[in-house]
C-alpha cells in the first residue's frame, strides 16, 4: 500500500461550485486509475483539509500524478484554490490493525 497524504487550507475567496465540481471530477477519474485503492477527505474545525488516497504501490500513485487532467487540475488548485498545502507520501512503515469482529 502506498499514501498520499494533502493536507491543505482553501483561499476565503475560493469559487466553491468550481472547487466542488472539479474535486467530484477528480475522485470519479481517480477511481479509474490502475492501483486506485481509495480517497476520503476530512475536514478540521479551522479549515484546515486532510485528504488520504490508497495506492497499491507507488508506481500506481507515481502515474496518477501524469495523468493529464489531474495535472491541469493541480494548476488550477495552485492558482485558483489553495491558500497553502503540503503533500506527503509514501510507503507506511508500520500498520496496526483492529476490527472487533476478528478477534
Amino acid at each position: 500500500m502506498y499514501l498520499v497524504v494533502f493536507r491543505n487550507r482553501k483561499r476565503v475567496d475560493i469559487d466553491a461550485a468550481a472547487y466542488a465540481r472539479d474535486a467530484d471530477a477528480m475522485a470519479q477519474l481517480a477511481a479509474e486509475q490502475p492501483g486506485y485503492l481509495g480517497f476520503k477527505s476530512y475536514s478540521a474545525d479551522d479549515g484546515e483539509v486532510i485528504a488520504l488516497s490508497e495506492w497499491a504501490d507507488e508506481a500506481a500513485a507515481l502515474a496518477w500524478r501524469k495523468v493529464a487532467e489531474h495535472a491541469e487540475i493541480q494548476g488550477k488548485g495552485r492558482a485558483e484554490y489553495y491558500e497553502s498545502y503540503t503533500l506527503f507520501a509514501g510507503t507506511p512503515t508500520r500498520v496496526h490493525h483492529f476490527n472487533r469482529d476478528e478477534t
